[in-house]
């Protein structure tokens, strides 16, 4: 299930955006999450980078080591001011994330503001990430002329 919060007038000056999206823990639901995200980036705005690369890792990982059969993942993006947050929720509470031997918490540590997990109702366990967002020229207000002097 593909879920987009619409936002009111009020709330797109307050630049709140969310997104949520249901999909089977296997490599071609880890693929979609990547692809689903790259397309909601854009239809925001956004730049596609680093965000690409995190959910590609998050999703993976939770296919990998959090895949419990019959159980989907969610992937959750938001953005509040300047900040995305990234959120994979898969349904294997008791695997907590670790650098183990791959590289994929080692570039979502590299390509991330910050990142963490966080347990959740009995099994669900939430990796996220956070990237800091350049800021958006359509709210910069311009800088007043300056007067040179001559009239």
């Amino acid at each position: 299930m593909i879920q987009e919060t619409p936002t009111s007038e009020s709330q797109a000056h307050q630049h709140i955006r969310n997104f949520s999206v249901q999909l089977s823990p296997t490599p071609r639901g880890a693929r979609l999450a990547r692809l689903l995200a790259v397309e909601q980036l854009r239809a925001w705005g956004l730049p596609l980078d680093p965000a690409r690369q995190i959910v590609a890792e998050l999703a993976l990982n939770a296919v990998t080591h959090g895949r419990v059969p019959g159980r989907d993942f969610r992937l959750l993006l938001y953005v509040v001011a300047q900040t995305l947050r990234i959120e994979v929720t898969d349904t294997a509470g008791d695997r907590r994330p670790c650098y183990g031997t791959g590289h994929g918490l080692r570039l979502v540590d590299a390509f991330s503001t910050r990142w963490g997990w966080a347990l959740g109702a009995h099994p669900r366990k939430t990796v996220w990430a956070e990237v800091e967002l350049p800021p958006d020229p359509r709210r910069t207000t311009p800088s007043p002329r300056r007067s040179s002097g001559r009239r």
